[in-house]
């Protein structure tokens, strides 16, 4: 029996998605609930599973593609479902142009997200690249290095034949000593270089991507905070001694215990939490001619998704504990590195924590996550000279950047929001004595 297979509900404002990847193929066998297609929207990728075990006979859409909510893309056989996964017919092999979806020349290695983003910016083709990934995957810094190596391979500017050069010397020479006989013969080497035969002025090479849905509601919702808020951003620095010291001692019980590491991250979202519960302004947002106070704490943590910035919500944090938290970063950190969050782990932030030092940023000016009016930046940590008692000691500091929404909050409240934050980093008991 032909059963089509539709694109389902995705979330209550979502009506298409994007056709971002096929995991099968026309003639592949297909288990109960195997992944069959994976859609991208403006707010998360999923991937849609089969609803019965059988036979894929079509694929109705291509990549790239915009469908929406309940179109059917794929049609598979259930009266196929007990038999092996189909190979290319005679036809398919004698004609593969007719199907190019369902005879390929070789299996391409299969990319990871970063990998991928890279394939459709650069626009190389996977099959001539060498995967060095475990499992035969290709990593992001296999597609890094094809890139590299088409670049050096282009080939240079065609030079002026010997023949040309030669020729253009005793020109040079005789419209000289013609007219100026006695200039130096360092300085006639200063005249304009012939260019190189075929050189003509040209714009730089390029190639068009279309922006995905995720991409163009990150741009929307950036230039909305710009628009919208009067963002401003103030400054601190935070000493880590503590904190590493802790996860130093307690590391291997804590993990142990707990099954998941201690990160910094954790503490930093406990002193958030405190810091949001004595200055509730940071927490709150604007809502037409209102101010709303949340009575809830619920804390994103931007993270550098497959496809994009995307912030999952450690919600309720004000009532979790610290392993507890740990967890969901992880849980979270790890889905969005492979596109599977759901659209629930997305929303309903009401502040936001973006850790640029992962990527080496020493200092930035996070934008605001609307409708959010506050966001903590965390930066490197790195060994700076600080005086202590009268002593320059050596100690690994951070950089803290929080940017907020002056119209709701006033400079003195964001300095000592920040100056509460890092007293909790620095003195970690105050957490434990909610101070």
């Amino acid at each position: 029996m032909r059963v089509p297979v539709t694109v389902p509900a995705l979330g209550e404002s979502i009506t298409e998605a994007l056709i971002a990847r096929w995991e099968v193929k026309a003639g592949d066998a297909v288990a109960l609930d195997a992944p069959l297609v994976e859609l991208e929207t403006d707010k998360v990728t999923v991937v849609v599973p089969s609803p019965q075990a059988g036979q894929v006979l079509e694929l109705l859409r291509p990549v790239g593609a915009t469908v929406a909510i309940g179109e059917a893309i794929l049609v598979i056989d259930t009266a196929g479902a007990t038999l092996p996964a189909a190979g290319p017919t005679q036809a398919e092999s004698a004609a593969p142009a007719a199907a190019p979806h369902s005879a390929e020349p070789s299996p391409a290695p299969q990319p990871g997200p970063a990998a991928r983003r890279l394939l459709a910016e650069s626009g190389l083709d996977p099959h001539t690249i060498k995967a060095t990934a475990p499992g035969g995957r290709l990593a992001k810094g296999d597609v890094l290095q094809a890139m590299h190596n088409a670049a050096s391979q282009t080939p240079p500017s065609p030079k002026a034949p010997p023949q040309a050069a030669a020729a253009a010397a005793p020109q040079g020479g005789a419209v000289a000593g013609a007219g100026a006989a006695s200039v130096a013969p360092q300085e006639t080497t200063t005249a304009a270089t012939p260019l190189p035969l075929g050189y003509a002025p040209a714009p730089a090479a390029e190639h068009l991507t279309p922006m995905s849905p995720i991409r163009k509601r990150i741009a929307q919702r950036l230039l909305q905070a710009q628009a919208n808020a009067a963002i401003l951003t103030t400054f601190n620095e935070v000493d880590m001694s503590p904190i590493m010291a802790i996860r130093k001692a307690h590391q291997e019980a804590f993990v142990a215990k707990h099954g998941v590491r201690l990160s910094f991250m954790g503490f930093f979202v406990k002193a958030a939490v405190a810091a949001l519960k004595a200055f509730p302004a940071v927490n709150a947002e604007i809502r037409g001619d209102d101010l709303v106070y949340k009575t809830d704490i619920h804390i994103g943590v931007a993270v550098g998704g497959g496809r994009g910035l995307v912030v999952p919500v450690i919600h309720f944090a004000d009532r979790l504990s610290l392993p507890t938290i740990e967890r969901i970063i992880v849980d979270r950190a790890e889905k969005a590195r492979n596109n599977r969050l759901s659209i629930e782990e997305l929303q309903h932030g009401t502040f936001t924590i973006s850790n640029g030092g992962v990527y080496g940023s020493m200092l930035s000016t996070p934008i605001l996550n609307p409708p959010q009016s506050g966001i903590l930046g965390l930066h490197n940590i790195t060994e700076r000279p600080v005086a202590r008692d009268g002593q320059v000691l050596i100690r690994p500091m951070m950089y803290l950047a929080l940017s907020y929404d002056h119209r709701i909050i006033d400079g003195r409240e964001a300095v000592t929001f920040l100056v509460h934050l890092k007293e909790s980093i620095e003195a970690p008991e105050r957490l434990l004595l909610e101070i």
